[in-house]
């Protein structure tokens, strides 16, 4: 199981026709230089049990330091996963910055002594690893294959997690700074 994060898991529910989608985010603002290739994620989740689908790629994707994302599936019978990866240089930098700029806004209402610190966390990534949920479609078995993916690169990126409608988490997985949407 991964990292005990507060994600609260929904049921799944058929989707109206013609009902937009429903995604949650959830995100690791990493001060590490260069985000880890993908063949180093999919080594850590089967390390812990997990068996991630991949689709169908050229091996070599899965070493390139410079992935931009990726659709990985916890189950067959679910929709996948979709990881995204914004770097401080190259084509998604304004991204990056633009996601930046946000949270600290967001973050400069709070005036204790862990949100400085998650501030100070945010302004200093060099990288950001965004997954997205399908809300009507996720399980348990889903919430926890993101816990793992996030795990990964809180712990091998320096990175600290924010999950949206819940807040910032410390690296032991406690809510230090909760942010309603």
């Amino acid at each position: 199981m991964g990292k005990e994060l507060p994600v609260v898991p929904s049921s799944p529910q058929p989707q109206q026709p013609g009902a937009a989608e429903v995604f949650i985010y959830s995100r690791v603002f990493c001060s590490r230089e260069d985000s880890p290739p993908l063949r180093l994620l999919l080594d850590f989740l089967k390390s812990k049990g997990q068996t991630p689908l991949v689709p169908k790629v050229d091996p070599a994707a899965l070493d390139d330091w410079a992935w931009v994302q990726i659709s990985l599936g916890y189950d067959r019978e679910r929709k996948p996963i979709q990881i995204f990866c914004l770097r401080d240089r190259g084509t998604y930098k304004e991204d990056l910055e633009k996601e930046r700029e946000q949270f600290l806004h967001q973050l400069s209402i709070f005036d204790d002594v862990e949100a400085q610190l998650v501030r100070e966390h945010v302004m200093r990534c060099r990288f950001i690893v965004t997954t997205r949920l399908t809300q009507g479609d996720i399980t348990d078995d889903g919430y926890d294959f993101n816990g793992w993916v996030l795990e990964f690169f809180q712990e091998h990126c320096n990175g600290i997690v924010q999950v949206d409608g819940q807040g910032f988490f410390s690296p032991k997985g406690e809510l230090v700074v909760e942010m309603e949407d």
